[in-house]
């Protein structure tokens, strides 16, 4: 977790280096309109980091990570982070959905394309969501090292997810697909 100024510093040079980045938020509704931001996480795989906005700490320079056009930002469920990004203040360009990339490839499948069931159906990951529970209206705001470990489970896996999904798309011949669907979301 990042809160002083110097961890924010280290966590953007590690980032900015980065082609791909796995983001998500924690929020305390599904309604931009009604919630608040909690906090954005960022992991490229290996080194990943959690920015507890709800404490109000600042993007930062990390701000520009989500900017950046030649980073690709990852997200499950792209459409409600970006809300809620661009509602606190936040651009973000080049994203990649995950959740999006699931739906065409499963498409008929009748398959969840839920972060978990699709983790677990590529890596056989068991992701463990009862955490999410905690973030709403009456969360007490502290963040505690299961509630960072959840928030963190989240964005870690996502760089590989793309990969692996990419694969199948081009394999598939479904890449025209998946950027018509994208393209709906980003505006």
């Amino acid at each position: 977790m990042a809160r002083r100024a110097d961890e924010i510093e280290t966590a953007y040079e590690k980032l900015f280096q980065a082609k791909v980045l796995g983001c998500d938020t924690e929020t305390s509704s599904l309604s931009v309109r009604y919630g608040k931001l909690f906090s954005v996480q960022f992991s490229d795989g290996g080194f990943s980091v959690l920015i507890p906005v709800s404490e109000g700490v600042a993007l930062g320079r990390l701000a520009a990570v989500l900017e950046n056009p030649d980073i690709t930002k990852i997200f499950h469920n792209a459409k409600f982070d970006l809300e809620f990004l661009r509602e606190s203040g936040y651009q973000v360009s080049n994203v990649f959905d995950t959740m999006i990339a699931e739906k065409v490839l499963t498409k008929g499948a009748n398959q969840s394309a839920s972060l978990a069931e699709t983790l677990y159906r590529y890596f056989a990951i068991d992701l463990d969501k009862s955490q999410r529970a905690k973030f709403n209206r009456n969360w007490n705001g502290v963040w505690t090292q299961d509630l960072v470990n959840y928030a963190l489970s989240d964005v870690v896996y996502l760089p590989e997810l793309k990969k692996q999904q990419e694969l199948w798309l081009e394999r598939l011949n479904l890449k025209s697909v998946y950027e018509n669907q994208i393209a709906k979301i980003i505006i």
